[in-house]
């Protein structure tokens, strides 16, 4: 089935501006973690107060988003998206004009209350105007961002703050984003269907009726584990790097740059796989190869580039399976009446489960006087048990998903399993 006859041209449309909101939202959180090595001397602080600045935003994003989900079914979510966006933009250039430690956390938490909801509500458009049988597809295009942040974003940020400072990355990133906010509001339609079904009188009683059901809770359940990893790896990743496994400052572009290459060939070919296989087998795939590679990553010592570039790529390919599936299979979990409060809650969990993991790992790993980060090891089990029981969670949500609907999606008249 080619591509044309797959989406139309509107669906294309919506996929890039989607894909590039990804792009922003990663970068603005992404960014942080090879500037952590320029940032703590610059700024003088320790791994810990650095660790704060990576969960200020993320406990502040998921704040905002608990708040906003009770609100998130009774609006266009091209209204909704439009107002947060517009927010992040302001945030992000706070950021770029922060010039001391306590007014970049105050930025940090403003960019978080807007960027936070975001995700969410692009999620709850993928998942309203897509079927299943192609949101695997979607999704892959759309996680792709995380790789193309790598590859475009990280090495012309790492270049900029290089070239000037910390600050260049922040600037650059809020001003891409302001064609895209225009380009939002002139080309996209309104995404309204969800108003005419609505029953909840209540913002509250909206967001009640959201995370008390049984379904929900799992699938928040999963979304806490899904968010340790990434969250207590990647901020110390440069000062590991470059401490730890003797990397140069001047080579962490190189690193990213073959990296995010890799994953932009990974991103569609895994959506496309977990359209065919499903879901769950691409999860447990990508789970079994990255509980593999972070234990050994994370007790590596001084290492070959090469070889330390091949373990990033390798990684970052599981890390993309499991991104790409479990976005696939948590769309299938909530009806579309209670869509985008589900979104925005499991978004909040997300952020809120991240931040406490990020500040969880400031405590844990210090810094000698020598620079060299200590009992990151012991970060990487952390990760593998909770990469292992998420597997089990995930099982369970898949089982449940395909077995109240063996022959329809939840939301779509579509096969739940699309023909080979």
């Amino acid at each position: 089935m080619s591509k044309e006859k797959l989406f139309t041209p509107y669906q294309i449309f919506l996929i890039a501006t989607l894909a590039f909101l990804q792009f922003a939202i990663i970068l603005d959180f992404m960014v942080l973690s090879p500037l952590g090595a320029q940032m703590m001397p610059l700024l003088n602080i320790n791994p810990s107060q650095f660790g704060l600045v990576v969960s200020a935003y993320a406990l502040s994003a998921g704040a905002s988003g608990l708040l906003a989900a009770g609100f998130a079914d009774r609006f266009d979510r091209k209204k909704l998206l439009l107002f947060f966006f517009a927010g992040f933009i302001a945030g992000t250039f706070l950021c770029g004009f922060a010039p001391t430690y306590p007014l970049l956390l105050a930025a940090r938490i403003i960019t978080g209350i807007f960027g936070g909801v975001i995700g969410s509500i692009s999620f709850a458009i993928i998942t309203d105007l897509f079927p299943l049988q192609t949101r695997g597809r979607v999704m892959g295009f759309v996680q792709m961002a995380f790789a193309v942040s790598q590859v475009l974003g990280l090495p012309a940020g790492l270049y900029l703050s290089n070239l000037w400072d910390w600050h260049a990355p922040f600037l650059m990133i809020a001003g891409l984003c302001i064609p895209l906010l225009g380009l939002i509001m002139w080309k996209m339609k309104p995404v309204d269907a969800h108003l005419a079904i609505q029953k909840d009188h209540s913002a509250f009683q909206h967001l009640i009726g959201t995370v008390s059901k049984q379904r929900h809770l799992r699938a928040f359940a999963a979304t806490t584990l899904l968010a340790t990893g990434g969250f207590m790896l990647m901020p110390f990743g440069s000062a590991f790097a470059v401490n730890n496994l003797g990397v140069r400052l001047e080579d962490l572009p190189l690193i990213y740059l073959v990296t995010g290459i890799c994953s932009m060939i990974a991103g569609p070919l895994i959506g496309k796989l977990t359209d065919r296989v499903g879901p769950m087998r691409v999860f447990a795939g990508g789970s079994a190869l990255s509980i593999l590679l972070v234990l050994i990553y994370t007790n590596l010592g001084v290492t070959p580039l090469w070889l330390l570039i091949a373990f990033n790529a390798i990684l970052f390919a599981g890390i993309t399976a499991r991104m790409i599936s479990s976005s696939a299979l948590l769309t299938a979990v909530p009806a579309q009446v209670d869509r985008g409060a589900f979104m925005g809650v499991n978004a909040s969990v997300s952020q809120i489960s991240g931040g406490i993991s990020s500040a969880i790992a400031g405590l844990i790993v210090h810094q000698t006087t020598s620079g060299r980060l200590e009992n990151y090891p012991a970060l990487g089990w952390v990760v593998a048990c909770t990469m292992l029981v998420c597997v089990w969670l995930m099982y369970n949500i898949n089982r449940e998903v395909r077995g109240k609907a063996k022959h329809t999606d939840l939301n779509h008249p579509v096969p739940l399993t699309p023909p080979r």
